[in-house]
């Protein structure tokens, strides 16, 4: 049973725009072979977030005060021997638009173009992942079983924390098979407050004008 979340605490908006600063490549530094991946700050209800992107693909969003968010980028800069620049694309903001929505209780499905880096075991559980419906949970178990891989759970469980793209693939919707919220790279804070949100919002779906 989810209770109604706390109101969600965030670190100061100061400190979180250093986090970002100190994230970024200097532009003119940037060398003709490399990768170019533009990133741009995003309010949300449960604080800011980054969202990293091509022109054409999301590549990675998350939230600022994030555990992983260091290591994630530094190793999306590895995959794709890129370098990561402030700046504005239209999947930033198409994902913009879509998290308005989301948060507002009018949209349940993105849509704004993905370019994932991961293993196939990964993208196997991402992709069972997007087959959650809107406002219900499934267990790292039940995840497994349906990749037909039944064993391997933890497995799941770490594909699951892995997740380049909070919210749009939605990790949050996976709890522990005895129904307890099990981990979040967010913050436990944020998973309850989202699944509250999906229960509890009316299930309209409003995609966004392009």
């Amino acid at each position: 049973m989810i209770n109604a979340p706390l109101p969600i605490k965030s670190q100061s908006e100061s400190h979180l725009r250093d986090i970002f600063s100190k994230l970024m490549d200097v532009p003119s530094l940037v060398k003709e072979q490399n990768c170019i991946l533009k990133a741009s700050w995003l309010d949300t209800p449960l604080g800011p977030m980054i969202a990293i992107s091509d022109d054409k693909s999301l590549h990675f969003l998350d939230f600022l005060d994030g555990r992983r968010l260091e290591r994630e980028i530094k190793r999306l800069k590895q995959k794709r021997v890129s370098m990561i620049i402030p700046g504005r694309t239209h999947a930033i903001h198409s994902i913009e638009t879509e998290l308005q929505l989301y948060f507002s209780g009018k949209l349940q499905q993105f849509t704004t173009p993905l370019f994932l880096l991961g293993s196939v075991f990964q993208k196997n559980v991402w992709a069972e992942l997007k087959k959650i419906p809107y406002g219900e949970t499934r267990s790292y178990l039940g995840i497994a079983k349906a990749i037909h891989h039944p064993l391997a759970f933890r497995a799941v469980a770490r594909a699951n924390s892995l997740n380049p793209v909070a919210i749009v693939i939605p990790c949050h919707r996976v709890i522990n098979h005895n129904g307890h919220l099990g981990g979040y790279a967010g913050g436990l804070h944020r998973k309850e407050w989202l699944i509250h949100h999906e229960v509890n919002y009316p299930k309209t779906n409003v995609l966004p004008m392009r």
